[in-house]
């Protein structure tokens, strides 16, 4: 059965959300709901009649004997740990499956974020843990790559800045994580020990207000015997963080508490409350897991780090993309403004950072699908026999648009220069003419000149004869895919700098076929028409009265082709003749006269020389396939 849908699972330390998207569709993707919420406290609870409940259900339900919340973590050996997560991810699973939210089995594709800095190994262990839950369709994949997909296909990052640098600050609840995508690559930043996480600011909070409260012996003893009631004010303690954030304004006063509130019995309660002052207080104070190094602190070092490791490679982020549910905290947006500067970085924070990770890890199992599809599509355009077929079929026109700029060329740049020396004498036989006309036919079409009239030719021949056959067969895939047309085109021009320094058809004709273009000049009859014509272009009088009417005889008895070997090699004209009797309008004519059959041979040789073209086909076909190669790698970004 075939992938139909591809479904972001987003289990994060202190809350889950899941989304789906179809993978025939580029519709945005759906949030999912558990417990009518889209997005859930990470919790897990057991209760004796109702079995495993997560998320909110978990917390309300009267009776649940066990509650564990915020367990997500690096994969390790601890049965408890792997109990936990298996157990978690197959309870979604099954709510899903029997709201018949996904399709489940081979239909559904799960993908699973986990943070950019952990390893490959870690990403492994991780994903056959959670495919022990029974999801046996299941990748996992960088959280900060989600977050980069979901930006590009919302619309928040222009096509410019997804080729550039973006710095992807994602603030968890268990960690912050730094990632560059440079070049649509993803590469993590590594600063150290990561135990920035948010959920240390809940901790403070729990242990300011335990340490504070009345009945502060009392409530570790309950929370000792009873550790769902501590999971549960840990909870309070993080919605009053929350709260305060969301509305800071509102608690800039010191009369002004944002509260949660947790009931024990009738009698205990726990009432967690923060404001400014509070907060400035708890985000200052020193914290063990960060090496008595306060959070404020350690985010600025560890955002300062990750600048410094950007700078030694000459690197400025375009765009610093916020999110994670603690980027909506204020002074971390001021910090990254601090630290990247307008108008060099943009600092962007998502708008929904609770959603953002499962929206975008939905859309990249979608893109990776679609992307995989794609390439094989293009792929086999590639290698089969197709690309090879159409550059075969145009040959004929290509040799037809070579052949008069080639003979005009010739004439103008060695027949006419050649004859014009002969006829002032500064080269002395026919057949020095002959070497002469060889070495200056050799040198222009090795000259900047020859090559760029025949890469011209040769990229009028591209864009006429095989860039419409070639969208022919582009243009469908891009439909399909949903992308430009233009994307997989050349639609102005296949100039070398413009599309790919490899597709240089006019070069290799020229590599491959100076010698014989060269050999047609000279070898294909032109010297011997050249010959004829002055020979017949009243010369042969002359040279009877210089030579003598029984030189000419003696030449009437030898066949014609001795004749005129002999007459090339060893006849030495006065000046006064050859100026004479072969003057400029003469030699015009002349010209005139050969340029046909010059076309007719070229035409003709470079029809033949099959050889060479099949070297050519060969190195068009590879450059064109490279060109491609270049289009498609910037075309797979366009797809959702």
């Amino acid at each position: 059965m075939d992938i139909l849908e591809t479904i972001g699972f987003d289990l994060g330390h202190g809350e889950t959300a899941v989304a789906k998207a179809i993978v025939e569709s580029i519709e945005p993707p759906q949030m999912l709901e558990i417990n009518n919420r889209k997005n859930q406290i990470t919790a897990l609870g057991w209760h004796p009649k109702l079995g495993y409940l997560v998320g909110e259900q978990a917390l309300i339900q009267a009776g649940v004997t066990q509650l564990t919340i915020s367990f997500k973590q690096k994969p390790n050996n601890d049965p408890k740990y792997q109990e936990i997560i298996s157990t978690f991810v197959a309870t979604y699973y099954r709510l899903l499956k029997e709201s018949r939210q996904i399709e489940g089995g081979e239909s559904s594709y799960f993908y699973v974020g986990c943070p950019s800095g952990w390893s490959v190994n870690e990403r492994e262990e991780y994903q056959k843990l959670l495919q022990a839950s029974g999801i046996a369709q299941l990748s996992v994949v960088p959280e900060s790559r989600a977050a980069f997909m979901q930006a590009k296909e919302a619309g928040k990052l222009e096509y410019e800045k997804l080729l550039s640098s973006v710095l992807i600050v994602d603030i968890g609840s268990s960690t912050t994580d730094f990632t560059l995508v440079k070049s649509l690559q993803e590469i993590p930043i590594d600063f150290g020990s990561n135990a920035l996480g948010a959920s240390l600011i809940d901790k403070a909070i729990f242990e300011r207000t335990l340490s504070n409260h009345e009945q502060k012996a009392l409530l570790e003893k309950v929370f000792l015997d009873y550790p769902h009631h501590q999971a549960r004010c840990e909870l309070a303690c993080r919605k009053t963080k929350e709260d305060y954030f969301s509305n800071e304004q509102l608690y800039s006063d010191s009369q002004s508490f944002a509260r949660g509130f947790e009931s024990i019995n009738e009698q205990i309660y726990f009432i967690p409350q923060v404001n400014k002052l509070i907060m400035e207080e708890i985000l200052n104070q020193p914290v063990a897991e960060l090496g008595q190094k306060s959070w404020m602190r350690s985010f600025r070092e560890a955002l300062s780090e990750a600048k410094k490791k950007l700078y030694q490679q000459s690197i400025v982020p375009k765009l610093v993309l916020m999110t994670g549910g603690a980027s909506r905290m204020a002074f971390t947006r001021l910090i990254c403004q601090e630290m990247f500067p307008e108008p060099e970085t943009q600092i962007r924070p998502d708008p929904e950072p609770e959603r953002c990770i499962a929206l975008g890890l939905a859309r990249v199992g979608r893109w990776d699908l679609r992307a995989t599809a794609f390439k094989q599509e293009i792929n086999q355009l590639f290698y089969s026999n197709k690309l090879k077929e159409l550059i075969e079929k145009h040959i004929p026109e290509l040799v037809e648009l070579l052949t008069k700029p080639l003979a005009d060329n010739l004439i103008e740049n060695a027949v006419r220069p050649g004859v014009k020396d002969w006829q002032k004498n500064r080269i002395r036989t026919l057949a020095d003419l002959e070497i002469s006309m060889k070495d200056r036919a050799e040198q222009w079409l090795k000259s900047n000149i020859a090559q760029q009239i025949i890469n011209n030719q040769c990229i009028n021949w591209f864009n006429n004869k095989i860039q419409p056959d070639l969208a022919a067969q582009s243009d469908p895939i891009c439909r399909k895919y949903q992308i430009p047309r233009s994307s997989l085109r050349f639609e102005d021009s296949i100039d070398p700098a413009f599309v790919n320094p490899e597709l240089r058809i006019g070069d290799a004709i020229l590599a491959d076929t100076v010698a014989f273009i060269v050999n047609i000049v000279i070898g294909g009859g032109t010297v011997a028409s050249i010959i004829t014509l002055i020979l017949t272009g009243h010369l042969t009088w002359p040279i009877a009265l210089v030579y003598g009417a029984s030189v000419m005889a003696a030449g009437m008895e030898l066949n014609r082709k001795s004749f005129q070997e002999t007459i090339k090699t060893n006849m030495d004209l006065p000046s006064w003749i050859r100026s004479s009797f072969l003057n400029d309008g003469k030699i015009d004519d002349m010209c005139e006269q050969i340029k046909p059959e010059l076309e007719k041979v070229l035409r003709e040789q470079l029809t033949a020389n099959q050889e060479a073209f099949d070297k050519l086909i060969g190195k068009v076909e590879q450059g064109l396939q490279k060109a491609l190669s270049t289009k498609v790698q910037e075309a797979i970004i366009l797809i959702q």
